[in-house]
């Protein structure tokens, strides 16, 4: 396994949270979204055009910008 940021991933690939670049008042939004250091994540969806990544955590669809999901590091096959 390696670590990669959540906006590398491709689509139905799935990983485990390693960390998060994120501070203050986002990083605990992205928590209270469900997005904790251990959590499995997987792609679901990516929109064109560099639009936002469709993300499920746990049992939750989240919908993120590249960039926040770029703040967020997974374990992840490659």
């Amino acid at each position: 396994m390696s670590m990669v940021r959540l906006s590398e991933l491709a689509i139905g690939q799935q990983g485990i949270i390693g960390d998060m670049d994120a501070e203050g008042q986002f990083r605990q939004r992205l928590q209270s979204l469900g997005f904790r250091i251990g959590k499995e994540v997987r792609l679901i969806r990516q929109a064109l055009f560099g639009g936002p990544l469709q993300v499920r955590v746990g049992s939750v669809n989240v919908m993120l910008r590249r960039c926040d999901a770029a703040s967020i590091q997974i374990w992840a096959e490659r």
